[in-house]
């Protein structure tokens, strides 16, 4: 019996341990880079700058560094006339939400103002896309 008490008594200890190692690894999720904010603004103004010039929403891609941008009304063939950042925005952890007011010429001619809020990444890439909600 003094066999068996130990190896019960080890296996406790092993398993124990292996416990409280694999519960200090865990964390909450990854941890994102947070937004270089300075960054995020010069890379909307230099998206916004280039849909307002007419280039088309994937022209960014091939810059150095690449832009990716999401703006479903610049894909829908909408022409920026004017913007303006509204605020530096808010950074929120990898991201910073920076609202614009922008005049936009739909495809039909029409002439409309609208206040979007903004969504730019800096790392790993350089992204922008427009929230939705």
């Amino acid at each position: 019996m003094h066999v068996n008490s130990w190896r019960v008594s080890f296996c406790s200890s092993l398993l124990s341990g292996l416990l409280l190692l694999g519960g200090a690894g865990c964390s909450s999720g990854p941890v994102h880079a947070p937004v270089d904010a300075e960054k995020a603004r010069e890379t909307l103004r230099t998206a916004l700058d280039s849909w307002k010039k007419g280039d088309a929403v994937d022209t960014l891609q091939s810059a150095n560094p690449p832009i990716y941008v999401i703006d479903t009304e610049w894909q829908g063939g909408a022409k920026l006339v004017e913007y303006q950042l509204a605020s530096n925005g808010d950074e929120k952890d990898a991201h910073l939400f920076c609202p614009v007011q922008l005049t936009v010429r739909e495809p039909g001619g029409r002439v409309s103002k609208r206040d979007v809020t903004y969504i730019i990444s800096t790392a790993p890439k350089l992204t922008v896309s427009r929230k939705l909600f």
